[in-house]
Protein backbone atom coordinates (compact mmCIF):
# COMPACT_ATOMS: atom_id res chain seq x y z
CA UNK A 1 0.00 0.00 0.00
CA UNK A 2 2.74 2.48 1.00
CA UNK A 3 4.78 1.64 -2.12
CA UNK A 4 1.72 2.16 -4.32
CA UNK A 5 1.06 5.50 -2.67
CA UNK A 6 4.67 6.71 -3.14
CA UNK A 7 4.66 5.61 -6.78
CA UNK A 8 1.30 7.31 -7.36
CA UNK A 9 2.49 10.57 -5.80
CA UNK A 10 5.66 10.57 -7.91
CA UNK A 11 3.73 9.80 -11.07
CA UNK A 12 1.18 12.53 -10.30
CA UNK A 13 3.92 15.09 -9.74
CA UNK A 14 5.24 14.25 -13.17
CA UNK A 15 1.76 14.18 -14.78
CA UNK A 16 0.64 17.56 -13.43
CA UNK A 17 3.98 19.34 -13.82
CA UNK A 18 4.41 21.70 -16.78
CA UNK A 19 7.61 22.80 -18.45
CA UNK A 20 9.20 24.16 -21.63
CA UNK A 21 8.20 21.10 -23.68
CA UNK A 22 5.01 20.33 -21.72
CA UNK A 23 2.57 23.22 -21.61
CA UNK A 24 -0.48 21.42 -20.20
CA UNK A 25 -0.78 19.11 -17.20
CA UNK A 26 -1.73 15.54 -18.09
CA UNK A 27 -5.07 15.51 -16.25
CA UNK A 28 -6.17 12.30 -17.92
CA UNK A 29 -3.20 10.31 -16.59
CA UNK A 30 -3.56 11.97 -13.18
CA UNK A 31 -7.23 11.00 -12.99
CA UNK A 32 -6.36 7.41 -13.87
CA UNK A 33 -3.76 7.20 -11.09
CA UNK A 34 -6.05 8.81 -8.53
CA UNK A 35 -8.69 6.26 -9.49
CA UNK A 36 -6.26 3.38 -8.93
CA UNK A 37 -5.23 4.84 -5.58
CA UNK A 38 -8.90 5.15 -4.54
CA UNK A 39 -9.51 1.48 -5.33
CA UNK A 40 -6.41 0.44 -3.36
CA UNK A 41 -7.44 2.51 -0.34
CA UNK A 42 -10.99 1.16 -0.53
CA UNK A 43 -9.77 -2.44 -0.62
CA UNK A 44 -7.63 -1.70 2.43
CA UNK A 45 -10.72 -0.19 4.11
CA UNK A 46 -8.96 3.16 4.42
CA UNK A 47 -12.12 4.99 3.45
CA UNK A 48 -11.06 8.54 4.28
CA UNK A 49 -7.98 8.26 2.05
CA UNK A 50 -10.16 6.63 -0.63
CA UNK A 51 -12.56 9.58 -0.42
CA UNK A 52 -9.68 12.04 -0.82
CA UNK A 53 -8.36 10.14 -3.85
CA UNK A 54 -11.86 10.12 -5.42
CA UNK A 55 -12.17 13.88 -4.93
CA UNK A 56 -8.79 14.46 -6.58
CA UNK A 57 -9.80 12.16 -9.42
CA UNK A 58 -13.01 14.16 -9.87
CA UNK A 59 -11.06 17.43 -9.92
CA UNK A 60 -8.70 16.07 -12.58
CA UNK A 61 -11.65 14.95 -14.74
CA UNK A 62 -13.28 18.38 -14.34
CA UNK A 63 -10.10 20.08 -15.46
CA UNK A 64 -10.11 17.74 -18.44
CA UNK A 65 -13.78 18.67 -19.19
CA UNK A 66 -14.84 15.05 -18.67
CA UNK A 67 -18.01 15.75 -16.70
CA UNK A 68 -19.45 12.25 -16.71
CA UNK A 69 -16.27 10.73 -15.24
CA UNK A 70 -16.00 13.59 -12.76
CA UNK A 71 -19.55 12.89 -11.61
CA UNK A 72 -18.75 9.18 -11.21
CA UNK A 73 -15.76 10.06 -9.03
CA UNK A 74 -17.84 12.40 -6.86
CA UNK A 75 -20.44 9.66 -6.47
CA UNK A 76 -17.71 7.23 -5.40
CA UNK A 77 -16.43 9.76 -2.88
CA UNK A 78 -19.97 9.91 -1.50
CA UNK A 79 -20.04 6.14 -1.12
CA UNK A 80 -16.78 6.29 0.87
CA UNK A 81 -18.47 8.76 3.21
CA UNK A 82 -21.37 6.33 3.50
CA UNK A 83 -18.92 3.66 4.71
CA UNK A 84 -17.83 6.14 7.40
CA UNK A 85 -21.49 6.77 8.35
CA UNK A 86 -21.18 10.43 7.34
CA UNK A 87 -24.49 10.27 5.48
CA UNK A 88 -25.41 13.99 5.09
CA UNK A 89 -21.99 14.67 3.53
CA UNK A 90 -22.36 11.61 1.32
CA UNK A 91 -25.71 12.87 0.04
CA UNK A 92 -24.22 16.30 -0.74
CA UNK A 93 -21.58 14.75 -2.98
CA UNK A 94 -24.09 12.48 -4.72
CA UNK A 95 -26.34 15.48 -5.36
CA UNK A 96 -23.35 17.29 -6.87
CA UNK A 97 -22.74 14.26 -9.07
CA UNK A 98 -26.38 14.25 -10.22
CA UNK A 99 -26.12 17.91 -11.27
CA UNK A 100 -23.02 17.07 -13.33
CA UNK A 101 -24.81 14.12 -14.95
CA UNK A 102 -27.59 16.50 -15.98
CA UNK A 103 -25.07 19.00 -17.32
CA UNK A 104 -23.43 16.19 -19.24
CA UNK A 105 -26.75 15.22 -20.82
CA UNK A 106 -27.28 11.92 -18.99
CA UNK A 107 -30.48 12.59 -17.00
CA UNK A 108 -31.30 8.92 -16.38
CA UNK A 109 -28.01 8.48 -14.52
CA UNK A 110 -28.76 11.68 -12.60
CA UNK A 111 -32.16 10.37 -11.47
CA UNK A 112 -30.67 7.02 -10.41
CA UNK A 113 -28.05 8.88 -8.34
CA UNK A 114 -30.78 10.94 -6.65
CA UNK A 115 -32.70 7.77 -5.82
CA UNK A 116 -29.54 6.24 -4.35
CA UNK A 117 -29.03 9.34 -2.20
CA UNK A 118 -32.65 9.15 -1.03
CA UNK A 119 -32.20 5.54 0.10
CA UNK A 120 -29.04 6.49 2.01
CA UNK A 121 -30.66 9.28 4.00
CA UNK A 122 -34.22 7.93 4.37
CA UNK A 123 -33.85 6.65 7.93
CA UNK A 124 -31.81 9.65 9.10
CA UNK A 125 -33.68 12.50 7.43
CA UNK A 126 -37.00 11.51 5.80
CA UNK A 127 -37.57 15.16 4.83
CA UNK A 128 -34.41 15.17 2.72
CA UNK A 129 -35.28 11.78 1.26
CA UNK A 130 -38.68 13.11 0.14
CA UNK A 131 -36.97 16.01 -1.62
CA UNK A 132 -34.52 13.69 -3.38
CA UNK A 133 -37.24 11.26 -4.51
CA UNK A 134 -39.33 14.14 -5.85
CA UNK A 135 -36.33 15.50 -7.75
CA UNK A 136 -35.69 12.05 -9.22
CA UNK A 137 -39.37 11.77 -10.20
CA UNK A 138 -39.19 15.14 -11.95
CA UNK A 139 -36.12 14.09 -13.96
CA UNK A 140 -37.74 10.78 -14.97
CA UNK A 141 -40.97 12.56 -15.91
CA UNK A 142 -39.10 15.04 -18.09
CA UNK A 143 -37.58 12.07 -19.88
CA UNK A 144 -41.07 10.52 -20.25
CA UNK A 145 -40.06 7.53 -18.13
CA UNK A 146 -43.34 7.64 -16.28
CA UNK A 147 -43.18 4.27 -14.54
CA UNK A 148 -39.88 5.19 -12.92
CA UNK A 149 -41.31 8.60 -12.01
CA UNK A 150 -44.28 6.89 -10.34
CA UNK A 151 -41.97 4.66 -8.31
CA UNK A 152 -40.18 7.75 -6.94
CA UNK A 153 -43.45 9.60 -6.26
CA UNK A 154 -44.81 6.55 -4.44
CA UNK A 155 -41.79 6.52 -2.12
CA UNK A 156 -42.22 10.24 -1.45
CA UNK A 157 -45.96 9.88 -0.74
CA UNK A 158 -45.43 7.07 1.76
CA UNK A 159 -42.73 8.99 3.60
CA UNK A 160 -44.98 12.06 3.77
CA UNK A 161 -47.79 9.98 5.28
CA UNK A 162 -45.37 8.36 7.73
CA UNK A 163 -44.20 11.80 8.82
CA UNK A 164 -47.81 13.06 9.15
CA UNK A 165 -47.18 15.71 6.49
CA UNK A 166 -50.68 15.07 5.24
CA UNK A 167 -51.27 18.24 3.20
CA UNK A 168 -48.18 17.44 1.11
CA UNK A 169 -49.13 13.76 0.98
CA UNK A 170 -52.53 14.64 -0.52
CA UNK A 171 -50.82 16.63 -3.31
CA UNK A 172 -48.29 13.88 -3.95
CA UNK A 173 -51.02 11.24 -4.22
CA UNK A 174 -52.96 13.43 -6.63
CA UNK A 175 -49.85 13.69 -8.81
CA UNK A 176 -49.47 9.91 -8.73
CA UNK A 177 -53.11 9.36 -9.64
CA UNK A 178 -52.92 11.78 -12.56
CA UNK A 179 -49.97 9.92 -14.08
CA UNK A 180 -51.57 6.50 -13.53
CA UNK A 181 -54.65 7.81 -15.32
CA UNK A 182 -52.45 9.12 -18.14
CA UNK A 183 -50.92 5.67 -18.70
CA UNK A 184 -54.39 4.09 -18.32
CA UNK A 185 -53.58 2.03 -15.25
CA UNK A 186 -57.08 2.49 -13.89
CA UNK A 187 -57.13 -0.15 -11.09
CA UNK A 188 -54.16 1.59 -9.44
CA UNK A 189 -56.06 4.87 -9.75
CA UNK A 190 -58.79 3.32 -7.58
CA UNK A 191 -56.22 2.39 -4.90
CA UNK A 192 -54.76 5.90 -4.96
CA UNK A 193 -58.27 7.28 -4.48
CA UNK A 194 -58.66 5.17 -1.34
CA UNK A 195 -55.32 6.48 -0.06
CA UNK A 196 -56.36 10.05 -0.85
CA UNK A 197 -59.66 9.70 1.00
CA UNK A 198 -57.93 8.30 4.08
CA UNK A 199 -55.43 11.17 4.05
CA UNK A 200 -58.20 13.77 3.68
CA UNK A 201 -60.24 12.24 6.52
CA UNK A 202 -57.17 12.27 8.77
CA UNK A 203 -56.89 15.94 7.84
CA UNK A 204 -60.50 16.29 9.04
CA UNK A 205 -61.46 17.48 5.56
CA UNK A 206 -64.61 15.53 4.69
CA UNK A 207 -65.41 17.88 1.79
CA UNK A 208 -62.07 17.16 0.08
CA UNK A 209 -62.54 13.41 0.62
CA UNK A 210 -66.03 13.49 -0.91
CA UNK A 211 -64.83 15.61 -3.83
CA UNK A 212 -62.01 13.15 -4.43
CA UNK A 213 -64.49 10.27 -4.81
CA UNK A 214 -66.83 12.35 -6.94
CA UNK A 215 -64.02 13.30 -9.34
CA UNK A 216 -62.97 9.65 -9.61
CA UNK A 217 -66.32 8.73 -11.17
CA UNK A 218 -64.76 9.94 -14.43
CA UNK A 219 -62.12 7.17 -14.26
CA UNK A 220 -63.26 4.23 -16.42
CA UNK A 221 -64.60 1.36 -14.32
CA UNK A 222 -64.45 3.16 -10.96
CA UNK A 223 -68.20 3.62 -10.60
CA UNK A 224 -69.51 0.18 -9.70
CA UNK A 225 -66.15 -1.17 -8.49
CA UNK A 226 -65.70 -2.60 -4.99
CA UNK A 227 -63.34 0.31 -4.29
CA UNK A 228 -66.08 2.81 -5.08
CA UNK A 229 -68.68 0.96 -3.00
CA UNK A 230 -66.32 0.74 -0.02
CA UNK A 231 -65.47 4.44 -0.21
CA UNK A 232 -69.13 5.44 -0.39
CA UNK A 233 -69.83 3.29 2.67
CA UNK A 234 -66.82 4.81 4.46
CA UNK A 235 -67.91 8.37 3.73
CA UNK A 236 -71.47 7.61 4.81
CA UNK A 237 -70.27 6.19 8.13
CA UNK A 238 -67.90 9.10 8.70
CA UNK A 239 -70.59 11.67 7.90
CA UNK A 240 -73.05 9.99 10.29
CA UNK A 241 -70.34 9.62 12.96
CA UNK A 242 -70.85 5.86 12.90
CA UNK A 243 -67.55 4.46 14.15
CA UNK A 244 -68.74 0.86 13.77
CA UNK A 245 -69.39 1.31 10.07
CA UNK A 246 -66.10 3.16 9.50
CA UNK A 247 -64.12 0.48 11.35
CA UNK A 248 -65.86 -2.29 9.43
CA UNK A 249 -64.83 -0.75 6.11
CA UNK A 250 -61.27 0.02 7.23
CA UNK A 251 -60.80 -3.53 8.51
CA UNK A 252 -61.91 -5.08 5.24
CA UNK A 253 -59.24 -6.84 3.11
CA UNK A 254 -59.47 -4.06 0.52
CA UNK A 255 -58.06 -1.59 3.05
CA UNK A 256 -55.92 -3.87 5.23
CA UNK A 257 -53.82 -5.14 2.33
CA UNK A 258 -52.86 -1.72 1.02
CA UNK A 259 -49.32 -0.37 1.50
CA UNK A 260 -48.60 -0.46 5.20
CA UNK A 261 -48.60 3.32 5.67
CA UNK A 262 -52.10 3.65 4.17
CA UNK A 263 -53.44 0.59 5.98
CA UNK A 264 -52.39 2.22 9.26
CA UNK A 265 -54.36 5.34 8.32
CA UNK A 266 -57.45 3.19 7.96
CA UNK A 267 -56.95 1.31 11.22
CA UNK A 268 -56.47 4.56 13.18
CA UNK A 269 -59.32 6.52 11.59
CA UNK A 270 -61.73 7.93 14.19
CA UNK A 271 -64.93 9.78 13.29
CA UNK A 272 -65.51 13.31 14.67
CA UNK A 273 -66.74 13.36 18.25
CA UNK A 274 -65.47 9.85 18.96
CA UNK A 275 -68.30 8.14 17.09
CA UNK A 276 -71.42 6.40 18.28
CA UNK A 277 -72.81 2.88 18.17
CA UNK A 278 -75.27 1.83 15.54
CA UNK A 279 -78.89 2.32 16.48
CA UNK A 280 -80.91 -0.77 17.43
CA UNK A 281 -83.59 -1.99 14.99
CA UNK A 282 -86.34 -0.97 17.46
CA UNK A 283 -84.95 2.56 17.62
CA UNK A 284 -84.88 2.82 13.84
CA UNK A 285 -88.52 1.58 13.61
CA UNK A 286 -89.66 3.95 16.36
CA UNK A 287 -88.13 6.88 14.49
CA UNK A 288 -90.04 5.88 11.36
CA UNK A 289 -93.38 5.35 13.18
CA UNK A 290 -93.25 8.46 15.35
CA UNK A 291 -93.72 9.27 19.08
CA UNK A 292 -96.77 6.99 19.50
CA UNK A 293 -94.67 3.93 18.77
CA UNK A 294 -92.18 4.96 21.46
CA UNK A 295 -95.04 5.21 23.96
CA UNK A 296 -96.32 1.78 22.88
CA UNK A 297 -92.91 0.16 23.60
CA UNK A 298 -92.78 1.84 26.97
CA UNK A 299 -96.28 0.54 27.82
CA UNK A 300 -95.29 -2.99 26.81
CA UNK A 301 -92.24 -2.91 29.07
CA UNK A 302 -94.36 -1.55 31.95
CA UNK A 303 -97.01 -4.29 31.45
CA UNK A 304 -94.37 -6.99 31.41
CA UNK A 305 -93.23 -6.15 34.94
CA UNK A 306 -96.56 -4.86 36.28
CA UNK A 307 -97.16 -8.09 38.20
CA UNK A 308 -93.75 -7.98 39.83
CA UNK A 309 -90.71 -10.15 39.24
CA UNK A 310 -92.27 -13.39 40.63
Amino acid sequence: MVKHKIFTNCFLCFSLKTGFLKWKPDYDSAATEYGKAAVAFKNAKQFDQAREACLREAEAHENNKALFHAAKAYEQAGMMLKEMQRLPEAVQLIEKASMMYLENGTPDTAAIALERAGKLIENVSPEKAVQLYQQAASVFENEERLRQALEMLGKASRLLVRGRRLDEAALSLQKEKSIYKEIENYPTCYKKTIAQVLVHLHRNDYVAAERCVRESYSIPGFNGSEDCAALEQLLEGYDQQDQDQVSEVCNSPLFKYMDNDYAKLGLTLVVPGGGMKKKSPNAAQDKARGPAAVGSHADEEEDEYSGGLC
